[in-house]
């Protein structure tokens, strides 16, 4: 399934594009084809639920005539001349945006990075299959596992062409291996579900399945007997797949879209304490072998390490060219085309570890409240609100002690940063990551 595919084809595409652009009459305009493939199989309870292929090559126009621009999406196979002029018949009609434009010449990349992001290994649907049920076997043989939600297998690829006016030609691949298992166990209304998943570039780099489906099977045992705890003020600690949520939600208001909106509690933080002094947010593009890791972005710039937090200080918000210049800042090459628009967004986002384990942070609790799992929608990114429905275990004398469900943790995010702790285990396989957290002043609502 993720054998190299030849996109020779849609470089010459995206090429024509842009020519039949400035033929149409635009000033500037830049094309992007998105290549995607991808298996994957579902099974629950020893049986086959689906298999599923997919693959798709879509591009997109975007021009740009004075300080109008267009959008316009189409496949592979359409006409190049007739999409350009209804690009730049659409961009004349359009209000002008006097910071819609191409990414400035200078900033382009010029030696396109081989970050190592594609495994050729192809991987047949057998054995998608074979990996799922013995994912399940795993989890359903550790005791206590009552029942399967169901497990899943899949490798797939993508990759992304782009071409300018001001003579940008680029283009990069990655593939993208998974498996994931769901197990419950328990009763009626004693019931409690959990997951384990893995998901990595290269195969070889994935989780063994008997090693996830024992995680997922251990996780929802312990669950069992969850109890409501008393409602007060608490030091709550996230596990790190929480964490990893916590992070995103520092992405999204260090975002120079939502900056631009004011849609950012920390619209106003720039070069100010807006974390705990252990707390150093790192962002690195052109990490070999990363879940986000790209060699240019949806503009064709090079994004650079940047230290977006440091020691608590905030030092960069997130930049394409359009928020950049809204913001009277320059891009740091982080534009993400979605379809035929361009926004920012993190890449290998991380929340640097401290020294002290995980271990040692529960170890100074008297009490406390160990989240595994938060649900809800409620983040008010434009106030820093948040309050979600969580679960976990309560910390005793700094042990964990027993299951805890149905309360509600909040606090505010902007005191949440400055009350942060971070552990030493962090792990750098995600996209955003993040080790475990220790916050302190937060709030449960419970019995």
């Amino acid at each position: 399934m993720t054998r190299p595919i030849d996109s020779s084809s849609l470089a010459d595409l995206v090429a024509r594009l842009v020519e039949a652009a400035k033929d149409a009459g635009a000033d500037a305009s830049d094309a992007v084809a998105i290549r995607s493939r991808s298996t994957s199989v579902s099974v629950r309870l020893g049986k086959v639920e689906g298999t599923e292929a997919s693959e798709s090559d879509d591009v997109s126009l975007r021009v740009f005539v004075g300080q109008r621009s267009a959008s316009v999406s189409a496949n592979a196979a359409s006409d190049a001349a007739a999409l350009a002029e209804r690009a730049v018949a659409m961009a004349k009609a359009s209000p002008e945006d006097p910071h819609q434009r191409l990414a400035d010449e200078a900033l382009l990349a010029r030696d396109i990075r081989d970050l190592d992001l594609f495994d050729a290994t192809e991987i047949p649907a057998d054995r998608l299959r074979e990996d799922a049920l013995a994912m399940e076997d795993a989890a359903l043989a550790v005791e206590g596992v009552t029942n399967s939600s169901g497990a899943g297998a899949s490798a797939g690829m993508g990759g992304m062409v782009l071409a300018t006016s001001h003579g940008f030609l680029g283009q990069y691949m990655a593939s993208r291996f998974s498996r994931s298992v769901s197990v419950i166990a328990g009763e009626g209304t004693g019931m409690e579900r959990d997951y384990e998943y893995s998901s990595r570039l290269h195969f070889a780099d994935l989780d063994p399945v008997a090693a996830i489906g024992r995680k997922a099977g251990g996780r929802v045992v312990k669950r069992l007997g969850a109890r409501k705890a008393k409602t007060g003020p608490v030091t709550v600690v996230f596990d790190p797949r929480v964490a990893r949520g916590i992070a995103g939600h520092l992405a999204g208001a260090i975002n120079g879209a939502s900056v631009a909106r004011k849609t950012s509690f920390l619209r106003d933080m720039m070069g100010r304490q807006v974390a705990s002094s252990a707390i150093t947010v790192t962002d690195d593009p052109l990490k070999p072998r990363g879940q986000s890791s790209r060699p240019f972005d949806g503009e064709g710039v090079e994004g650079a390490a940047l230290t977006m937090v440091d020691k608590g200080v905030l030092n960069h918000w997130f930049l394409s060219t359009s928020a950049a210049g809204e913001l009277g800042l320059v891009t740091n090459g982080r534009g993400v085309r979605a379809s035929s628009s361009v926004s920012p967004s993190s890449t290998n986002l991380a929340i640097e570890p401290s020294s002290q384990t995980p271990q040692e942070l529960l170890a100074s609790l008297k009490s406390g409240f160990y989240v595994t799992e938060v649900f809800g929608q409620g983040v008010n990114m434009v106030t820093g609100e948040y309050s979600r429905g969580a679960s976990g275990f309560w910390i005793d004398n700094g042990e964990l002690a027993w299951a805890v469900a149905e309360v509600t943790i909040a606090a505010n995010l902007k005191d949440m940063f400055l009350n942060m702790v971070p552990a030493s285990d962090l792990d750098r396989n995600f996209g955003t990551a993040a080790p475990t957290l220790l916050i302190e002043g937060m709030t449960l609502a419970g019995e």
